[in-house]
């Protein structure tokens, strides 16, 4: 436990200065860092012929979508030629059409869900050009759009902001600089960086091995920082090649923790200082940050509670070993690394899935029913820290659906930062809310109804229905992690995960800006004594049981059938 609260107190504490900055950056403030900034930028605008009009958020949607389709396009001519390319000291062949389909969406999505073996299947090339250039954009571009949302919602403006100015700032100002810290660190504990060919050696039973070279802490700082997710190597950080102690351990997720919490500080300071009428008729001010409480309490309580069932569920062990005699003082520890221990696996798979990176330093397939629900969960909500930028946006429309639930109790028109929320915005609201269920349902009823869903699933009863249903849910919240019982590297399962990826990125955030959209025309309304407050400790509460209900209503009955089935009868 100490362990665990050591690494939270640390992302807590790194959060509010790196969301100030965060902060400065979205809204063009000064930092201390624009002389040298400035010039990097501006000789990208110039270079790619970028103006910095403002945009509307229709324009800002089609501005997003033509360039990630653009990068897309170019990704996958890469991956289907990079056999004919350079670097590629390993002989690489091309990649066939439906995987290179599926690895393209998965990492213009910032999902990165690989259904192939990454030291065998792709190039240097194809790894820096397409999987590294991808982690960037991707996590920049859910930056980028999570913060016109939020500018929308402030209201200062009638236009959201220019994306491709967005999208560059954020890039050389945040990621670039921050991969390369992380980089070094990683690369003076151990982790390879260079373009040399695959060693091969000779182990101490006489046999052969080939060791894996290449730009592998490079991939491995943007991966954790853009919370991309993915693995150089098949075995993702369980390798110690990517992740070889418990110091880097904690480096990479706390890499993974601090650019979602770090937006959520900037949520706090973006959003415009008011005032109204307090008790008494006294004036009220409500300072920048205040409205952030509510979701930072919201997400934190729900991070401690998953990686605690986590932790619990795993040290409690597997009941059919101890009956057989077996003594398992350390817990569960099948497919975890003992250089990592049970709390540092049991943390990072809860970090993981809560922040939907992805990244895995053991394996999910050998987790108990219990502990693997809690990492399915964290996917299901999508909201707790989520990816760059998206578990803000999914965060706010459970916090305008609260605003509406608790207006109607109270019989007021429901308001938030000064807006009224009325039937268009309930409806995307509702509609946002709904996509992300729909999809992992959908998805999973489909790959157990028909023959080429059921072909992949390699474990019989409730352990194989979870192994899809994580699929899905991984793929809807563009986490990218998975059970990896499955024998998903087929055209099903290719292209039905990658139209998940896609609606599951894209449709949320269209609907988010259109939101956004339609409250920044409204004027706004003066607060008075009679306006719900939703910087309240009861607002907290009232926002963490509309998720906890919203959730349960949609996913208890999968969750009944997989994970609880298979724990109440292994505990049976």
């Amino acid at each position: 436990m100490l362990q665990m609260f050591l690494v939270l107190a640390v992302f807590v504490a790194l959060i509010f200065p790196m969301g100030k900055y965060v902060y400065h950056i979205a809204v063009g403030a000064h930092t201390f860092a624009d002389p040298v900034f400035d010039r990097v930028d501006n000789g990208v605008y110039r270079l790619c012929g970028i103006d910095k009009q403002e945009m509307n958020w229709r324009q800002y949607i089609l501005a997003m979508l033509a360039t990630n389709g653009m990068m897309a396009l170019a990704g996958y001519l890469i991956l289907r030629i990079q056999g004919l390319l350079f670097l590629n000291p390993n002989g690489v062949g091309a990649m066939e059409p439906g995987l290179a389909f599926n690895t393209v969406i998965s990492f213009i999505t910032n999902t990165n869900l690989q259904h192939y073996s990454g030291e065998s299947g792709l190039t240097y090339l194809s790894q820096m050009t397409v999987i590294m250039f991808l982690m960037f954009t991707s996590a920049a571009t859910g930056f980028s759009v999570a913060m016109a949302f939020v500018r929308g919602l402030a209201g200062r403006t009638k236009t959201m902001g220019n994306y491709y100015a967005d999208l560059i700032r954020i890039i050389t100002r945040v990621l670039l600089p921050l991969s390369l810290l992380v980089g070094l660190v990683l690369v003076s504990q151990g982790v390879v960086q260079n373009l040399s060919p695959n060693v091969t050696v000779q182990t101490i039973e006489g046999k052969y091995q080939d060791i894996a070279m290449g730009p592998i802490a490079a991939l491995e700082s943007i991966k954790h920082l853009g919370t991309n997710g993915g693995g150089f190597l098949a075995a993702n950080s369980a390798a110690p090649l990517e992740n070889p102690n418990v110091f880097t351990n904690m480096v990479e997720m706390l890499s993974m923790m601090l650019l979602p919490g770090s937006c959520v500080v900037a949520f706090g300071h973006m959003v415009r200082s008011r005032k109204g009428e307090g008790e008494k008729g006294k004036e009220r001010k409500v300072l920048p940050g205040s409205e952030a409480r509510p979701i930072l309490a919201v997400m934190l309580i729900l991070l401690v509670v998953g990686a605690v069932v986590c932790l619990a569920a795993e040290q409690a062990g597997n009941p059919l070993l101890e009956r057989a005699g077996l003594i398992q003082s350390l817990g569960n520890m099948e497919g975890k690394e003992t250089r990592f221990g049970m709390v540092q696996s049991a943390l990072f798979t809860t970090v993981t899935t809560a922040f939907t990176t992805g990244s895995v330093n053991n394996m999910y397939d050998t987790l108990t029913p219990l502990g693997g629900m809690a990492a399915l969960i964290n996917m299901m909500l999508n909201l707790v820290f989520g990816g760059k930028g998206v578990g803000l946006l999914n965060m706010i429309l459970y916090v305008i659906l609260t605003v509406f639930i608790c207006g109607l109790m109270v019989g007021r028109t429901p308001e938030y930062l000064a807006k009224k929320i009325e039937g268009k915005e309930m409806k995307l609201t509702a509609l946002g809310i709904i996509i992300h269920p729909l999809l992992i349902l959908a998805g999973t009823g489909l790959a157990v109804a028909i023959p080429a869903g059921l072909a992949g699933i390699t474990n019989p009863g409730q352990h194989g229905l979870t192994q899809v249903l994580y699929e899905y849910a991984s793929s809807a919240a563009n986490n990218g992690s998975g059970f990896e019982g499955l024998a998903d590297n087929t055209v099903f399962w290719n292209i039905s995960t990658g139209l998940v990826m896609l609606c599951g990125r894209y449709l949320s955030m269209i609907i988010a800006l259109a939101i956004a959209g339609s409250l920044m025309q409204k004027q706004p309304v003066s607060e008075s004594i009679g306006t719900l407050r939703t910087d309240t400790r009861t607002f907290t509460i009232a926002l963490l049981m509309v998720v906890i209900i919203i959730a349960a209503l949609t996913f208890f009955p999968a969750l009944v059938l997989g994970p609880i089935a298979e724990h109440m009868t292994l505990w049976s």
